[in-house]
């Protein structure tokens, strides 16, 4: 073993969410030795705060439940929210990959999912969603890290990785740990699996503007250390200007405010007691609208929507437990408690119950109204816009190798997840498809730690590799 590094391994992971732990568990099950090292004290990605939602097409769920999907139904449906982007190229990647990368979760991560029916969500033009029954992304987590624990996976937390360690030919390693204890780990492959930039608020307000109006809502830890090292290798960068934005974060308690409400019929208004734009065009380009006005928002369902949403998903059941879906008998009492001008919101309901009804076009397009005309017992909820995570980064080819600018790939460096380009647009929240984010992660995670495992077979064979005594050279960077 070469003398100037405290171990090695064949693949490197740094990063314990979703993408991280994905990644770590491909890489060995094509037999590489796997370490993962993760700044947090636990997994505290964006994949543990999520609903734990992939969408796959042509999976053996949908071929069960009767649902008819391709991957090329999936891709169409993916650019026609996003817009041309950087990384178009990649869409096709993702979807054809995706019912492979959900036989991989159930079968060699043994987690267990299931196929949405009850509700298909922003752009999917069929029931494409896989999640676990509770519809947490903790749960997802959680049996991802029973998976590393049952593979022998070494998984060090609160051991930050500070710099890449790499020549002017390939990436070697990384130095992890904290400042006064730093370790060498050579690596014959890293693989950048450590969130966006959403938490550093120079790189947000540099990149996404808009976005810093915005509570934030995602991981503390998304704080841009892969953009940095990315970018000191002359590493592409792409779409760096989009995110995904939430526009119905509670007030009152923080609680996401599920866009199920929205598909069932819900509508949003703001401080005037109007309507300002077609809430299906889903939470994450609707809070775009909601960052471009004034508020405050209200969401407006009623009795039945709430009962029939809180029956279907826990977290909105504990949410209306905590009071964030405030009863009201007429729209007068909603106008008085939130201090809406009188009338107003009269006037607005009455224009989307006939829209709904098909009696008139609705003044913003919305066409689909979910359960009908909003009923007669109301309920409301304060709300505001959210950014949850970034959906721009490293530039990375079809094996999830970060590229340069040129096309050419950094031998030995690959990202995902956030710390890689997203799929979601160009700018902002309006490109953002339900499950965009878990696809990117969990995908290019499954995609690199198979790349990275077979690249190291086809250059040495496995196992010793990580034996080699050509690990050492100098960090390149020194991160945040």
């Amino acid at each position: 073993m070469a003398t100037d590094v405290d171990a090695s391994v064949d693949v490197l992971v740094i990063g314990a969410g979703g993408c991280g732990l994905v990644a770590a568990l491909a890489a060995e099950r094509l037999g590489a030795s796997v370490a993962i090292v993760e700044k947090a004290p636990t997994c505290q990605g964006n994949t543990a705060l999520s609903s734990g939602s992939i969408p796959a097409a042509g999976t053996r769920l949908q071929l069960a439940a009767g649902v008819e999907d391709t991957a090329e139904t999936f891709v169409r449906d993916l650019m026609a929210v996003a817009g041309q982007h950087d990384a178009a190229h990649l869409v096709a990647t993702l979807a054809s990959t995706s019912a492979d990368l959900i036989d991989f979760l159930i079968d060699e991560a043994g987690l267990e999912l299931e196929l949405v029916t009850g509700y298909k969500h922003v752009g999917h033009s069929t029931h494409r969603l896989h999640a676990p029954p509770s519809r947490r992304g903790a749960d997802l987590i959680a049996g991802l890290e029973r998976a590393v624990a049952r593979r022998g996976i070494p998984l060090a937390f609160s051991q930050p990785a500070t710099a890449l360690i790499g020549d002017g030919a390939r990436i070697r390693g990384a130095v992890v740990g904290q400042a006064d204890a730093p370790s060498r780990i050579g690596a014959g492959a890293v693989i950048l699996a450590c969130n966006g930039f959403a938490a550093q608020a120079d790189l947000l307000a540099r990149h996404c503007p808009a976005a810093t109006g915005a509570v934030y809502a995602g991981s503390p830890h998304s704080t841009g250390e892969a953009l940095e090292w990315g970018r000191a290798l002359a590493a592409g960068t792409g779409n760096l200007g989009a995110y995904q934005g939430h526009a119905a974060i509670s007030v009152d308690t923080g609680a996401l405010m599920t866009w199920t409400l929205v598909e069932r019929g819900a509508i949003i208004v703001d401080g005037r007691g109007r309507r300002f734009g077609d809430e299906t065009l889903g939470y994450s380009a609707f809070a775009d609208l909601e960052l471009a006005g004034t508020g405050p928002f209200f969401l407006v369902y009623d009795a039945g929507i709430a009962e029939d949403v809180a029956a279907g998903q826990p977290d909105f059941a504990e949410a209306c437990a905590m009071g964030v879906a405030r009863q009201a008998g007429s729209p007068g009492e909603i106008e008085t408690a939130a201090g809406l001008p009188a009338g107003a919101l009269a006037k607005t309901l009455a224009a989307a119950r006939a829209a709904a009804r098909g009696e008139v076009a609705d003044a913003f397009g919305r066409l689909a109204w979910g359960l009908g005309p909003l009923g007669a017992a109301l309920r409301y909820s304060a709300i505001q816009p959210a950014c949850f995570h970034t959906q721009g980064g490293l530039m990375v080819n079809g094996q999830a190798e970060v590229v340069r600018s040129d096309g050419t790939a950094i031998p030995g460096l690959y990202a995902g997840g956030g710390a890689a380009v997203g799929i979601s647009g160009r700018r902002g929240g309006v490109g953002y498809m339900s499950g965009n984010g878990l696809l990117s992660a969990l995908g290019f995670g499954f995609i690199a730690g198979r790349a990275a495992a077979a690249r190291l077979v086809s250059v040495s064979g496995l196992p010793g590799l990580a034996g080699r005594d050509d690990v050492s050279n100098q960090p390149i960077h020194n991160g945040g």
